[in-house]
């Protein structure tokens, strides 16, 4: 495991780390808590603090504290605290504060030890329900709730960002005529490939699906877009009747000052429905607004699916050219 250690005193972070290393955990040591503090936000794959409560001028306890914030419910990070305090009423604090568990100074070896294979098997079964509660069962990429929050952290921290909505072709089809086994195999193989060429994928539902490009203009969107499409079209799926390939139709949309993820989204959308309506198998982009909302297909939305007819796109607010297969 990765493992912070903080301590004021320097031969205690060395003692405690020599016991680490010599376990094969990859350690590294402050005598500053706001040093390891921010180096635990920037480093994601931190997965143990051991901090001494006797910290200046930020605390131990705050340390605990502001540490379990970054955990949220994306992230596991197993916290123990040292001290050589042993009264209840400081167990009680420390554990109010976000702290799995208290270790009396000086510490010892094997129980060091244990208690950190203890934090494995808790960090193991944590990060599985993590996993199970963010990503779709069936592919294996975000789910729609977890994409959402995703594409709210990127728009606040990217200048550039752009957005792909794409769905497989004639699918229904495919399940009518082949079975859901075979559906849910083309599911999973699309959602690898899109999931390999990189970005923020998610399933939003049947065979919808998103990506966000986190710096990336219209042009490289696209670009990846039709990539994209080629490398699906090239999937081959082994059939009762012989070989099966599918395409998928996309849309391509760059997110505009002020806009919201919603509204990137639904113009990638738009894009994606006359794609489908121009033909299938294509990418098409979708042009900036000139002001108010894009007409669309309402695929983006599971709740709205089913309501009604699907309002068509303008063409005035897509680009003319398709990129041909």
């Amino acid at each position: 495991m990765r493992i912070v250690v903080v301590d004021p005193s320097r031969t205690i972070l060395k003692a405690v780390s020599k016991l680490l290393e010599s376990e094969g955990h990859a350690v590294t040591a402050f005598v500053d808590a706001e040093e390891a503090l921010n180096f635990i936000k920037e480093e994601r794959d931190v997965s143990v603090l051991i901090t001494s409560v006797e910290l200046s001028p930020m605390s131990g306890i705050e340390l605990c504290r502001k540490t379990r914030l970054l955990s949220g419910c994306d992230r596991t990070i197993h916290i123990i605290l040292m001290s050589s305090n042993s009264e209840e009423q400081h167990l009680i604090n420390a554990l109010d504060n976000g702290a799995d568990e208290l270790i009396r100074k000086p510490i010892a070896g094997e129980e060091l030890y244990a208690r950190l294979r203890s934090a494995e098997r808790l960090l193991r079964l944590q990060s599985e329900l993590i996993r199970l509660a963010s990503t779709d069962s069936l592919t294996g990429v975000f789910n729609r709730r977890v994409f959402f929050e995703q594409a709210e952290q990127l728009q606040r921290r990217s200048a550039t960002l752009s957005a792909i909505m794409f769905d497989i072709d004639h699918f229904k089809q495919i399940n009518d005529s082949y079975g859901h086994g075979l559906g849910d195999q083309v599911l999973g193989s699309i959602a690898r490939e899109a999931s390999n060429r990189g970005g923020i994928v998610g399933r939003l539902g049947g065979e919808e699906f998103a990506i966000l490009l986190e710096g990336a203009g219209i042009d490289a969107a696209t670009a990846h877009a039709e990539t994209l499409r080629v490398g699906l079209a090239r999937l081959s799926f082994e059939t009762g009747r012989g070989g099966l390939s599918v395409t998928c139709s996309l849309g391509v949309a760059e997110a505009q000052p002020g806009e919201s993820i919603d509204q990137l989204l639904k113009r990638a959308d738009a894009a994606l429905y006359e794609a489908k309506e121009s033909g299938r198998n294509r990418v098409l982009a979708a042009a900036a607004l000139d002001g108010g909302e894009p007409q669309w297909s309402g695929l983006l939305r599971a709740s709205e699916r089913g309501a009604g007819g699907a309002a068509q796109p303008s063409s005035s607010s897509l680009q003319d050219k398709p990129h041909a297969a």
